[in-house]
């Protein structure tokens, strides 16, 4: 799986990790399907939503590797 980092594009996540939509939605961004949402990296999502990215990261990252790990 790949890292997601600060700078990765949400658009681009769910592309390759759509199973990463519910950590986005449990910071309140629920209109992942928007342009706008979709163009933004990680950290711009997380500073618009008041949530600190490298919590967020940290988590997103670690969901992930389970999510793999138990597929």
């Amino acid at each position: 799986m790949q890292k997601i980092e600060k700078s990765t594009i949400i658009g681009d996540i769910l592309s390759f990790a759509p199973q990463a939509a519910p950590m986005f939605l449990s910071i309140g961004m629920h209109c992942l399907g928007c342009p706008s949402s979709a163009g933004e990296t990680v950290e711009e999502a997380c500073m618009v939503h008041g949530v600190d990215a490298d919590a967020f990261l940290t988590e997103l990252n670690n969901y992930l590797a389970e999510c793999e790990k138990n597929a």
